[in-house]
């Protein structure tokens, strides 16, 4: 099927979306997964890129919202994630990405569009969704990472505009990811038993240690559960001349599982190792610049027009 092209003037917009569930949700697994990285932070030796960020060690993590605020809700939402979550769903999901064109935007015109996501759901919300991604930015620059990490901040979350065209729910946008096609690891967020009632589990071929993949297949190989990671991922990865460390960050940020737990490692190549400790430089940057001051945005909007420019020549991307 032919690429439909959508102009921008006419972009295809599910505005009936409850914006604000959904931001409210993702609040709450970001609360659990703070709870989670605290629990295996380690300090990052590394120079560079890979140096400890400096921008949260004074802070006191512990007040971010406990596991038990978050858990039945985030517990709810992962049983229907971790039961619809399937093969079949995913081969359909990135078929219909590739078929069509949803919208034809700049960057920043989808973080303005990402603002309306909670703005038409809660007028009276304290802090914007620019005003989030700002946060993560800013953190980043603070810190002296390169400019491209920076951007990366910027936009990690801008693939929650799925949420407008073809998501079937929250539970296909946001939430920890994880690959199908193989057994479902023990050490995805709640285990093994949220899984039993999705069609794939204990299947001959999609329930056996490997599933469908050989060790050592690299990650690139892999299907990741559908959601803002991976459709960010794949607008980017062929729009913009961010660099790879940049592209796994935003496909990995939510990779839980593996970042943060061990799993999958034997499905990694030497690319892949290279990756995780990028992934592994962003997350704090991800989890803890909620906190921070609120930035103002006339003001840093001639800076990141800039930087978005640098890494996306095309200016108008195509969703």
């Amino acid at each position: 099927m032919a690429p439909v092209a959508v102009s921008p003037e006419t972009p295809v917009f599910n505005t009936k979306r409850d914006g604000q569930a959904l931001e409210d949700l993702s609040d709450a697994i970001d609360d659990v997964n703070v709870l989670k990285a605290n629990m295996k932070q380690k300090e990052d030796k590394e120079k560079g890129l890979y140096e400890a960020s400096e921008f949260d060690k004074n802070k006191d993590k512990t007040q971010f919202r406990q596991y038990e605020d978050a858990c039945d809700r985030v517990k709810n939402f992962y049983k229907e994630q971790h039961t619809k979550q399937t093969v079949a769903y995913n081969l359909k999901a990135r078929n219909e990405f590739h078929s069509k064109t949803r919208a034809e935007m700049t960057v920043w015109e989808a973080m303005e569009k990402l603002n309306t996501l909670i703005d038409e759901s809660d007028p009276d919300t304290s802090l914007s969704q620019i005003e989030h991604l700002l946060q993560s930015a800013e953190a980043i620059r603070r810190d002296g990472k390169p400019r491209w990490m920076q951007l990366t901040g910027l936009i990690h979350d801008l693939g929650k505009l799925l949420y407008f065209f073809d998501a079937q729910g929250q539970w296909d946008v946001v939430g920890d990811t994880f690959p199908v096609g193989l057994a479902f690891d023990d050490r995805i967020i709640y285990g093994t038993e949220s899984f039993q009632d999705n069609e794939d589990f204990g299947h001959p071929i999609y329930g056996s240690k490997f599933g469908i993949y050989s060790p050592g297949c690299g990650l690139d190989n892999v299907m990741l559960s559908w959601g803002h990671d991976e459709y960010l991922y794949h607008v980017v990865k062929e729009q913009s001349t961010l660099p790879d460390e940049a592209l796994a960050m935003i496909r990995y940020h939510s990779f839980y599982p593996w970042h943060n737990a061990g799993a999958y490692h034997e499905l990694m190549n030497d690319h892949d190792k290279e990756m995780l400790k990028a992934v592994k430089a962003f997350n704090p940057y991800d989890l803890y610049s909620k906190s921070d001051d609120v930035p103002t945005v006339e003001e840093l909007k001639p800076y990141y027009f800039d930087l978005i420019n640098e890494y996306f020549p095309t200016r108008v991307i195509k969703w």
